[in-house]
């Protein structure tokens, strides 16, 4: 399954590539680092808001190597649950900034997944799964972008 996901800022794209290129704790959004120094080991809280409560999932995430592809660059990023990880997919994907103007950019987030356990997870998939992940997504790159606006303007 193909999810997409992105958001346009009022940051100019180098500084908005500078913050995607920069440390991941100043970028990732609900960033934990793993307690027990297992080397670079990034956790993360990932996850939506239903009506009145929130729906949250740890997963550890790796970071590829960034590369630029025309006028964006991206960052491949895959992230896998922490716990009951036969019943979670195993999303991989790019995170990418793109200029949009002088002072604007585009962050977006193209990721794809599997539906686990067959059938089963494929009908579940379609019921209900694919529009949970679409809202972790969404609000994923949502909380990115904010985090890069922050940035920018605590710089200021």
């Amino acid at each position: 399954m193909f999810l997409r996901s992105y958001v346009d800022i009022d940051v100019p794209f180098d500084e908005a590539e500078r913050a995607l290129l920069g440390e991941p704790g100043a970028w990732v959004p609900g960033l934990l680092r793993d307690a027990e120094g297992r080397g670079h080991r990034l956790l993360a809280e990932v996850g939506f808001a239903a009506e009145d409560r929130r729906i949250d999932r740890e997963v550890e995430i790796a970071l590829g190597e960034p590369y630029r592809s025309g006028s964006a660059t991206r960052v491949p990023l895959t992230w896998s649950a922490t716990t009951a990880g036969r019943l979670f997919p195993r999303l991989e994907g790019d995170i990418e900034v793109a200029a949009l103007g002088p002072n604007r950019s585009q962050l977006s987030i193209d990721a794809r997944y599997r539906p686990p356990l067959a059938w089963v997870g494929r009908a579940l998939d379609r019921a209900l799964l694919h529009r949970v992940a679409e809202a972790t997504i969404g609000e994923f790159v949502e909380r990115i972008a904010e985090r890069i606006v922050t940035q920018r303007a605590a710089a200021r």
